[in-house]
Order: structure tokens, then sequence, then C-alpha cells
């Protein structure tokens, strides 16, 4: 019975990671994430994912997970990123073609049915408002991403910047000592005074 017991749970162990990993999962709608090369902020950062990125699930360790992204790249991002739900930014187009549909059906009902127009309108005008506020958050959306790209060019050109001028001056201070280290080693013999033998050798 024992055997059995662990046989099945060992079955359930397996079984439930390839769940896991099958069911579809997605960047959350956060603009970017780094994609880091461990389970860690110490790690080095591989390159980044976009917001509403669709990954591949392949383990969690922790606050991170390990994921495969759409470009073939695996790396670790936190786990708070990751969601199930479809990103924004592909259910805006299928909510923005229903609700164009939608208004088209009640636009051709309000021409064959007058008793109905009060409720048709109000209802169009529900849809429209939906539409407004989807149009207005994929604008503001749009509008921080680029924000938000700007900046992070901005700091990886600092970055690179003060990484050159790090190593420009200890390649200086390098240059400085060995010079004089050298003219220290030439004038050292001059300066100091030698001893003169005296007649029996001894100086």
């Amino acid at each position: 019975m024992k055997h059995l017991i662990s046989f099945f749970l060992f079955c359930l162990a397996l079984i439930s990671p390839i769940a896991n990993a099958e069911q579809p999962h997605y960047i959350s709608d956060n603009l970017f994430t780094y994609l880091l090369k461990g389970p860690g902020s110490q790690y080095r950062i591989v390159g980044s994912v976009n917001a509403g990125s669709p990954v591949t699930l392949l383990e969690t360790d922790k606050d991170y997970s390990r994921v495969t992204d759409e470009r073939g790249r695996t790396g670790w991002v936190e786990s708070k990123f990751i969601s199930t739900d479809v990103a924004l930014q592909e259910r805006l187009p299928v909510l923005e073609t229903e609700l164009t549909t939608l208004k088209a059906k009640l636009v051709d009902a309000l021409t064959t049915n007058d008793g109905k127009n009060s409720d048709l309108n109000s209802t169009l005008a529900q849809r429209n408002s939906q539409i407004n506020k989807l149009e207005t958050r994929n604008t503001q959306l749009q509008n921080e991403l680029t924000i938000a790209q700007d900046d992070v060019r901005t700091l990886r050109a600092k970055i690179d910047t003060q990484k050159d001028d790090l190593l420009m001056k200890w390649f200086t201070y390098g240059g400085v000592v060995a010079g004089i280290g050298l003219l220290l080693g030439l004038l050292l013999p001059h300066i100091t005074p030698r001893r003169r033998k005296r007649a029996n050798g001894w100086a």
C-alpha cells in the first residue's frame, strides 16, 4: 500500500510541472522587465522582455522564474511579472474588433426597429465609452513605453561613458606611476653618494 501511494505521488509530481509549462504565460503589463542570467538581481542582465510578450515557463526558484521568450532566449525574471492573463496589447485589438462589429449591428438594428432606439442608443453610448477608455489607456501605455525606452537608452549610454572614463583614469594612473618609478630608477643611483674605499680596502 505504501509503495502504491509513493508511486501515485511520484506520478503527480511529474505531471504537475508539465501541465504548468503547457499553460501559456505572459509578461504582465509593466512596460518591460529584465532577463537575467540567474535567479537573482545580482546576476548579469542578458536582455529585456517587453510587456505582454508570451513566454514559456520552465521552472521557478523562490521569487524568480526561468523562461524562454518568443525570440528563443532563456533567462530568469521576477515571478511577479509573469501572468497567465492574456496581455493588454493582445486583448485590445480583439475588443476593438468586437466593439466595432457590435457597433455596426446596433446601427443596423436602429434603422430597422425604431421602437428600440432608446435602448440601442444607450448600449451604443456605453460601447463608445468603453472604446474611448481603451483608446486612452492604449495611448497612455504607448507614451509610458516610449518614455521608459528613452530612459533605458540614456542610462545605458551613461553606463558606457562611465566605464570608458574609469578605464581611461586607471590607464592614466598606471602610466603616471610607471613614469615616476622609471624616473626614480634613473635618478637614485646619481643622487645617492658612493662611499670611498680606504687604503686597506675597507669602506
